[in-house]
Formats: C-alpha cells, structure tokens, sequence
C-alpha cells in the first residue's frame, strides 16, 4: 500500500511555518537547510513520515504553494 507523504519544493519555501503549525501530528519541522534564497526550508524526517495522514491542511495554510500532498488508496474495507 502507498501511504500517504508530503513533498516540499524548498526553493519556493520561504520558512513562514505555517505548516508546522496546521499539522495535526506535528510531524512538520523547520530543517537546518537553507535555500538559495537564504530560507530555512521545512521538512518531515524519514521516521515520520509514515505517521502523515494525507489531510493536506499544511498545504492548504501554505501561501506560497510548496507542498504537495500524495494520500494513500484506502482499500474497500476503510
């Protein structure tokens, strides 16, 4: 099964973590990278990622439109 995941387009991220904050299961941090724009970009790391539930509300808070939110197939059972 393909479980849900978020994908940051860090170039376009500008640090304003709004996301972070939208994130139910606060999986959502500020990394120590910068872009090239001098920004600190967000991240989830590879342990929580598998907790992400596929909501979206970090990409819908997001202005600047850097998440991409892919959710898992629920089988005929859920």
């Amino acid at each position: 099964m393909i479980m849900s995941r978020v994908v940051f387009l860090e170039e376009r991220c500008k640090g304003c973590l709004l996301c972070t904050l939208a994130c139910p299961k606060k999986i959502i941090e500020q990394s120590s990278r910068f872009n090239r724009h001098g920004y600190k970009v967000v991240e989830v790391s590879d342990e929580n990622m598998s907790k992400c539930i596929g909501c979206a509300f970090c990409a819908t808070v997001c202005p600047d439109c850097v998440i991409t939110v892919y959710r898992s197939k629920k089988t005929e059972k859920e």
